[in-house]
């Protein structure tokens, strides 16, 4: 899985197909409709504050398949998944919303958004000022940056707009050299994401490594790869505010009870067979 036709990897792979359907959205969606829509929105709930409250902050994903694992949930209802997480303590919501290799869409967020009252991440590969109004217009209050596929130049305008229209992104690193980008950039929201997406294997070592140079007036947050709350506490004893974890919950056959396991509010057994 790691490479495709001409040496490519899957990451390329998405993104290149996410320029061109950013570049056709461009074409159906006039900017000046976009921006219409995002001043209809409410003001955007505040995603830092979220993630940096006393005790364990979860960003619950909601996600139905991904490249590596195909199919996660066949039942993936987002609205009821959404109730169900924020119910069993969510500190916020995290959307796939790109629809190719991971079956999302802008209308879960939507949805998700009316029916819940904590803050949605726009969980996206963006490449384009023009998917942060798309991403606000939506009702999204967060977006991921990743700075892997982004240039430095990029990474400070998404920053910049993401500010200016009340959303604080999160900025996600896999390297230490990612790392020092985006502490250069002025990042509040640092993600550390397990998961290498050249080839997709994961690994915890990767958070323990990089914690200590992301900077303490950022949130820090660890992403994928944890399994239960043993890898939380571990975490965050290491130093890191928040957890996002996705697979871990939507393989559940109850997601909620699954996520009340790891913030360690219910028995494991309770959670039933992992």
């Amino acid at each position: 899985m790691e490479n495709g036709a001409h040496g490519k990897t899957i990451l390329d792979r998405i993104v290149a197909a996410r320029r061109e359907s950013v570049s056709h959205r461009k074409r159906v969606l006039p900017h000046v409709a976009l921006k219409f829509a995002v001043q209809k929105q409410a003001a955007a709930r505040d995603f830092a504050a979220a993630l940096s409250r006393p005790g364990c902050n979860v960003i619950a994903e909601l996600k139905k398949a991904s490249p590596s694992l195909g199919l996660i949930r066949e039942n993936y209802q987002p609205v009821p998944l959404a109730r169900s997480l924020e119910a069993a303590g969510a500190a916020a919501l995290s959307v796939l919303t790109e629809e190719e290799f991971f079956q999302g869409s802008l209308a879960d967020l939507k949805e998700v958004k009316k029916a819940v009252s904590i803050p949605i991440l726009r969980k996206d590969f963006i490449v384009d000022p023009w998917q942060v109004w798309e991403a606000r217009a939506a009702g999204a209050d967060s977006f991921l940056l990743i700075v892997a596929v982004l240039s430095d130049e990029l990474l400070a305008e998404l920053l910049a707009l993401g500010r200016e229209l009340g959303m604080e992104p999160l900025v996600e690193v896999h390297s230490r050299e990612e790392l020092a980008r985006a502490n250069a950039a002025s990042a509040k929201i640092i993600g550390v994401n397990n998961r290498d997406l050249r080839d997709f294997k994961v690994s915890l070592q990767t958070s323990f490594d990089l914690v200590q140079a992301i900077p303490e007036n950022a949130v820090a947050v660890s992403e994928s790869g944890l399994h239960n709350r043993e890898d939380i506490e571990r975490l965050r004893s290491a130093g890191f505010d928040a957890f996002l974890i996705g697979e871990r919950v939507m393989k559940q056959a109850d997601p909620g009870v699954g996520l009340k396991e790891l913030l360690g509010t219910v028995d494991a057994g309770a959670a039933g067979t992992h």
